[in-house]
């Protein structure tokens, strides 16, 4: 992927360059930067959405401290006076949108967790009901919550290309079993806690997906955690099982670009200023109610 214009700290050793994430080499750790990039349909968008990047750093700071309990993560720090001195004169540009973390290698698969069955999960059960392999009851309708949230792994694409899911006994194979089962547990147990706290802040949370790495021989919690990128979030005042749901996310810009004739390959359409704007409330908003904070 190239680099995109206008996202270059000069002079500083940007290793990789994500979908909405600028990863940087500072010898011992990495300094990872959430940019205000949006990317839909694998497609990086060439406006960006203000504050966006802030919104998804502190969302995943406020998740981390909230599972630390449950397993250890990545963050060394948040504060740009931490960082090398190389990166402080970016101060001002870092504040509130970057971590220093720890360099760990990253697990081989995401780890996917299901509550409700909505998108290529209710597409599955409509055609073969499945989900992965994971049989479910007959009746449920679109968005319906689960009894039992599922575990559904997907390996890892290239940027540009998709995640492809797949079942628990794939994952054991690339990971060995023992490792697929910690992983299974840790997901579920991290969704569970965060989804009962989110819904008591009005946000239902559909699904998601985590990351796992390895560092010295321990499996800890890396790149994002909760967000509305990773993570399909619902109003819970709108919920409506057999439909499916207003999402608390870039479901405004999905919309608009497929309604827009865009053949949904690069380069991507310039949005509306209206479309800007209401996507920056929004990710602003759920940072406000999960944290009582505001951006």
């Amino acid at each position: 992927m190239s680099i995109i214009p206008g996202t270059e700290y000069e002079g500083l050793p940007l290793i990789r360059q994500g979908k909405v994430r600028d990863i940087f080499d500072t010898g011992d750790a990495l300094l990872m930067v959430t940019t205000d990039r949006l990317s839909a349909f694998d497609v990086v968008l060439p406006d960006a959405i203000p504050d966006k990047g802030k919104v998804l750093n502190q969302i995943s700071v406020f998740w981390f401290k909230q599972m630390e309990s449950i397993v250890k993560n990545h963050i060394i720090s948040t504060d740009v006076n931490d960082y090398p001195v190389a990166f402080h004169k970016y101060k001002d540009k870092l504040e509130g949108r970057s971590m220093l973390v720890k360099k760990a290698e990253p697990m081989a698969v995401e780890c996917i967790v299901r509550g409700y069955i909505s998108g290529s999960g209710w597409k599955s059960y409509q055609s073969e009901g499945h989900v992965c392999n994971i049989k479910l009851p007959q009746g449920l309708k679109e968005s319906d919550r689960l009894e039992t949230p599922l575990f559904t792994p997907s390996t890892k694409a290239e940027i540009g290309d998709h995640d492809i899911n797949i079942g628990f006994d794939q994952a054991a194979n690339i990971l060995g079993k023992e490792t697929a089962e910690k992983l299974r547990d840790l997901s579920l147990e991290i969704y569970n806690r965060g989804a009962a706290l989110a819904l008591e802040k009005g946000i239902i949370i559909a699904d998601t997906k985590f990351e796992f790495g390895l560092l010295d021989g321990e499996i800890i919690l890396i790149d994002e955690i909760l967000t509305p990128d990773s993570s399909r979030f619902w109003p819970l005042d709108d919920y409506t099982p057999g439909r499916g749901q207003k999402s608390f996310d870039k479901q405004t810009v999905r919309d608009w670009l497929t309604n827009s004739g865009w053949g949904k390959t690069p380069p991507g359409p310039k949005l509306p200023q209206e479309i800007i704007d209401n996507t920056s409330k929004t990710y602003k908003e759920i940072f406000t109610r999960l944290t009582g904070k505001t951006i």
